[in-house]
């Protein structure tokens, strides 16, 4: 089977590339100009997406190239949306035009986070932000080039040792700084990018899975809570020197240009039925990745 990646440079892209089935047949994708070692593709130019279909003639296309910079994206909502929308909607016409079955990842910021229990795939969506609303659009349009033959799979909180996230970035802070301060009433599921790339060659071994599925980690926690674990963690694997402290705060202490949903819980229930997998609970996955970083 042959399979293309996208954005695959990121986090998730590399996490999928490691835990590739071994009968796959990979072609990673970024973005032009970068020094990843992919193939370099503008997926924002629909002529050349078009020709990398026509000439890979590839039985699956997983999309996890996105504009994420949540906060950027409200002074840049042109480039959020030619990413997220345009060019989603760009790579679904080419996957109907050459029989390529599509793989699209979302995120959980196309809610409002205005409910207090887990929200299901079928919820509709009503998002806070550019970026949500980017992918938001992305999800619709998608669906409706495919007459729903595509997959899009939502996740949340993604991190890894790759790159920089919100793991990475407090390891560095916890390290540098003599306490933190941390939002507490944002509720949502910490889900390392292993996790979820699992979850996509799950998803891509089932043909015939299609519509909006969710997958996080299990568990909720608040970043108050993830950063408390983080350091625990860390500080248990001999990552951090010393502990310091870190005080809870509230959203309106910390403001940022892009509105976050308060509660962003995912219910996986569908696609723990359907892949025929779960997800271990964020505490495990988390000490799983900080050992990663003591082995590397």
């Amino acid at each position: 089977m042959k399979v293309l990646i996208t954005g695959a440079g990121g986090q998730l892209g590399r996490e999928l590339q490691g835990s590739a089935p071994p009968d796959c047949n990979l072609v990673t994708l970024n973005h032009v100009g970068s020094k990843s070692g992919h193939v370099g593709l503008d997926i924002t130019d629909a002529a050349a997406v078009d020709a990398c279909f026509k000439d890979q003639r590839p039985d699956v296309v997983v999309n996890t190239a996105a504009y994420t910079n949540v906060d950027q994206a409200e002074t840049e909502p042109q480039a959020a949306f030619a990413i997220n929308s345009e060019a989603a909607a760009g790579l679904a016409r080419s996957a109907n035009r050459w029989g390529t079955r599509l793989i699209h990842i979302s995120t959980d910021f196309v809610f409002d986070g205005q409910r207090s229990s887990p929200y299901l795939p079928a919820d509709p969506g009503a998002p806070l932000s550019v970026y949500g609303s980017s992918k938001w659009e992305g999800e619709q349009r998608i669906a409706e080039i495919t007459n729903g033959a595509a997959l899009v799979i939502r996740s949340a909180w993604l991190y890894s040792s790759y790159g920089s996230n919100f793991v990475t970035v407090m390891l560095r802070l916890l390290r540098e700084q003599e306490e933190l301060r941390v939002v507490a009433d944002q509720v949502g599921t910490p889900t390392w990018a292993r996790s979820l790339a699992r979850a996509i060659w799950a998803a891509v071994s089932l043909p015939q899975l299609c519509g909006i599925y969710h997958w996080t980690d299990a568990g909720v926690a608040s970043w108050y809570d993830f950063a408390v674990a983080i350091q625990a963690e860390a500080l248990s694997l001999g990552l951090l020197p010393h502990a310091i402290p870190i005080y809870p705060i509230r959203t309106q202490d910390y403001p940022r240009p892009a509105r976050r949903p308060s509660y962003s819980v995912l219910d996986k229930t569908s696609a723990w039925r359907d892949l025929h997998i779960t997800s271990p609970h964020w505490r495990y996955n988390l000490r799983d990745m900080l050992t990663e970083i003591v082995a590397t």
